[in-house]
C-alpha cells in the first residue's frame, strides 16, 4: 500500500512507529518516495522507525492529529487499536461536519472493520447518523481498488481544491 500510494505521486505519513506504520513508511521509500512520521511520545514501544525521510515528535495526540489532517489528501486505515479507532472517527467527524475536505477515507481489511460497519448501520436504523455518512469510507480487502478510490477522489477530485484552502502555520515552520 505504501508504494502504491507513492506511485500515485503522494507523500506516505504515518504515526511513523514500528508494525504496519513501518511497512507503510518502508514500502514508500523502496518505491522511491517520500514517508513522513507524526510520531508521539509513550511510554512504551513509539518510536520512529528507520523508513522515515522526516518526523515529528510529539507529546499530545491532538497535536498529531492536526497534523495529520492538515497534510492528508486522503486516509487509508490499517487494522490498529482504540488509538486507530480514535483517529477514524476524528476523521469521519471532521468530513461529516464539514471541517476539512470530504478526502477519502480507505478502511482496509474487510473483516476487521465488519463490528464497525455492523455499528454504523445500527446507527443508521436509529437515526442517529445519515445514509450520506456511510458514503465516507470505502471497506475493502483489495490494495488495487483502494488505490483507485484514492486516485479518483484525492488526486483527480480535490487536489486543486486543498492547495487554495490551507493557510501555512507559522509555529509549524512553514
Amino acid at each position: 500500500m505504501g508504494a502504491g500510494i507513492a506511485q500515485l505521486g503522494f507523500a506516505v505519513m504515518t504515526g511513523g512507529g514500528p508494525g504496519i506504520m513501518e511497512a507503510a513508511s518502508r514500502g514508500a521509500r523502496e518505491a522511491g518516495g517520500i514517508a513522513l512520521g507524526c510520531n508521539i511520545r509513550l511510554p512504551m514501544e513509539q518510536r520512529p522507525n528507520a523508513f522515515l525521510n522526516k518526523y515529528f515528535t510529539s507529546r499530545f495526540f491532538f497535536v498529531r492529529k492536526v497534523l495529520m489532517f492538515k497534510y492528508s489528501y486522503g486516509y487509508v486505515i490499517m487494522p490498529g487499536g482504540i488509538g486507530t479507532l480514535d483517529e477514524l472517527f476524528e476523521a469521519l467527524t471532521l468530513i461529516q461536519t464539514k471541517k476539512v475536505l470530504d478526502f477519502p477515507v480507505v478502511l482496509f481489511g474487510s473483516r476487521y472493520w465488519e463490528p464497525i460497519n455492523s455499528m454504523l448501520d445500527r446507527m443508521l436504523e436509529e437515526k442517529m447518523i445519515a445514509e450520506t455518512d456511510l458514503k465516507l469510507f470505502l471497506i475493502t480487502d483489495d490494495i488495487e481498488e483502494a488505490l483507485a478510490h484514492l486516485r479518483q477522489t484525492a488526486l483527480l477530485k480535490y487536489h486543486a481544491k486543498r492547495t487554495k484552502i490551507f493557510k501555512k502555520f507559522i509555529f509549524l515552520g512553514e
